[in-house]
């Protein structure tokens, strides 16, 4: 036994030897670091940059936060278009032992308000919000509705030379300032501020502030400044990054859009480029033209343009029903009580019934009822306006058939009292509204809205209808009603309903108008005015830098809101695309000449 246990000894210290000869012959490497990779050469250290290979490089950090966080606040950091790198380090605090340091605090700000009160002097809110705000903070912890972080936020700008690197700095710190952060330079330690800015999660500079987990939740940059689908059209260049904005309406909840902007902010531009592009890919579109803005477009592509007028011989009958869809009998009815509506200047709770039962009662004379399927050959087989006038005539309302006279027998029969005989099989369809009387011209356009959506139930494609100058059809609660309905049915028939108007006030302060509002999922709006910006903004929950934005950008640019995303947009046109769709007097001036 004793041999055994004296060799085993043996062999443990001739293993142990060859150990100790390994390790004296061994290399030792050490652990590579992200600076390792930096020659000494190319890395040159100043108080307040670095010099690494011919680039300046400077790292800020956070030193003042506002008082309160809000959503988007550090937006116009995230925002910033400079070259920038961007590094949060966030450590969780045991509550346990932040209560007592809350606490003694408290208790410090509540000693020094009461020798204030028995001192007689003013109390003011740079005591009671900080006393009131930790009161609630504690309070909070204790109930497990908070917690505590402690965050370090620090910037790292880099340029190429030495004086752009200040001036980037300089503006960096302005429009920090503005939301009421403030910055400091890592001085003397631009090495570790660099260090802790690279992705190797190693705070050097320690430079930390406690915040709440609601408040370090708001610095996380949950926004988008990227706006780039797989398909769609491109809207124009991106003003935070440079990068382009490729949109597809379609494969959004919606496809419904507005358009918001000033006269002059370049809204029919922004439109036609919108609606060149789709056409490009094969998109069908309609457009209400009560400005003839679409003119030089449609003529370009090979267009139809109908042009409505008093004399015009284009005519749409409002008694046309879509053939395809039969269900839709008891929504045409409800329609047209709205168009007759708006030519008798307004309908009692009575007239309506009565204009309800006349129209079922001419539709039944042609063969039309609820549960018929009579097929259609010619348009001269539906009634018209003056056959709906003789059964009202029938049914004694000698008021009602006074107010209706001129749109039957009188001035305006031509308009309105015959067959249809157009057609929507072009890829593109401008209805040129603009020679109509203002008085009829609302009317024209829901009869050609209601022609439309009739139309696209019986050929359902992929198509965007424009309705420009939308702010005359929310004028009058049926056109609205009838509008909104419209916009909420769209995705049914795969339509995208475009929404164009420059009096925003007018239209967010209607119901229909906020309805139709909430049911598009892509907002493009332009430069708006102080009477504006307020409505707008509590619509579409802007944050400040976008308001400040929509209130001092250039013609052309925009802000679009496409479902959840928000980007600042320069809207551009090719050189072959620009005299298509431009409607510049100036520039039509210059091409005669």
């Amino acid at each position: 036994m004793s041999r055994s246990i004296f060799r085993r000894k043996l062999v443990r210290r001739k293993n142990k030897k060859l150990e100790e000869q390994k390790k004296a012959l061994s290399f030792h490497v050490g652990f590579q670091d992200q600076l390792d990779f930096i020659t000494y050469s190319g890395l040159e250290e100043h108080p307040d940059y670095l010099e690494v290979d011919n680039r300046y490089i400077k790292t800020l950090f956070i030193s003042g936060y506002p008082y309160t966080a809000s959503s988007g606040w550090l937006n116009h950091l995230i925002n910033f278009n400079h070259n920038a790198d961007i590094s949060y380090h966030i450590e969780p605090i045991d509550a346990m032992l932040a209560l007592p340091k809350l606490n003694r605090k408290i208790t410090e700000l509540t000693s020094t308000k009461r020798a204030m009160e028995r001192a007689g002097k003013i109390i003011g809110a740079e005591l009671t919000d900080p006393l009131d705000s930790a009161i609630e903070l504690r309070d909070k912890i204790q109930r497990g509705q908070e917690n505590l972080f402690q965050i370090s936020l620090y910037i790292t700008l880099s340029c190429e030379t030495l004086a752009q690197l200040n001036r980037t700095i300089k503006l960096l710190e302005t429009v920090l300032a503005t939301r009421l952060f403030y910055t400091k330079s890592a001085l003397y330690q631009q090495l570790e501020g660099f260090q802790s800015v690279l992705p190797r999660c190693d705070n050097q500079l320690a430079q930390k502030r406690n915040l709440d987990s609601s408040s370090a939740a708001l610095t996380f940059p949950f926004i988008s400044s990227e706006l780039v689908h797989e398909s769609g059209v491109l809207y124009g260049i991106n003003r935070s990054n440079s990068s382009l904005v490729i949109l597809d309406r379609f494969s959004l909840p919606n496809a419904n859009s507005i358009l918001f902007a000033q006269s002059g902010a370049g809204k029919s531009y922004t439109a036609k480029v919108e609606v060149l592009r789709h056409l490009m890919q094969g998109t069908k579109v309609i457009v209400i033209d009560p400005e003839r803005e679409y003119q030089q477009l449609a003529a370009s592509v090979g267009g139809t343009r109908i042009k409505l007028s008093v004399r015009s011989k284009e005519k749409i009958n409002p008694f046309d029903l879509s053939v395809n869809d039969p269900d839709s009998f008891a929504d045409h009815i409800q329609s047209l009580t709205e168009i007759i509506s708006l030519m008798a200047d307004g309908l009692t709770s009575e007239e309506k019934s009565v204009v309800d039962q006349a129209i079922l009662k001419t539709y039944r004379k042609f063969g039309f009822t609820k549960k018929s399927k009579k097929k259609i050959k010619r348009n001269k087989e539906y009634p018209r306006l003056f056959d709906f006038y003789s059964t009202l005539k029938s049914l004694k309302q000698p008021k009602l058939v006074k107010r209706l006279q001129k749109y039957t027998t009188g001035s305006l029969s031509e308009v309105f009292d015959e067959h249809t005989n157009i057609e929507l099989d072009n890829r593109l369809v401008v209805f040129d509204t603009k020679d109509l009387p203002e008085s009829i011209r609302q009317i024209m356009h829901m009869i050609i809205a209601q022609f439309v959506q009739n139309q696209i139930k019986t050929d359902i494609c992929k198509r965007i209808f424009v309705i420009d100058e939308a702010w005359l059809m929310l004028e009058h609660e049926e056109s609205a009603r009838f509008i909104a309905g419209m916009v909420r049915r769209a995705r049914k028939y795969y339509l995208g309903v475009s929404i164009i108007s420059q009096q925003a006030n007018d239209f967010l302060s209607t119901n229909h108008g906020r309805a139709i509002a909430s049911q598009s999922a892509l907002r493009i709006l332009m430069r708006q005015d102080t009477t504006t910006i307020k409505n707008v903004a509590e619509e579409f929950k802007l944050s400040e830098y976008e308001q400040r934005f929509l209130l001092t950008c250039e013609r052309g640019e925009a802000l679009i809101i496409a479902d959840q995303h928000h980007v600042a947009v320069k809207i551009t046109a090719s050189e072959n695309e620009h005299p298509l769709i431009t409607t510049d007097p100036c520039e039509k001036t210059r091409n005669k000449k």
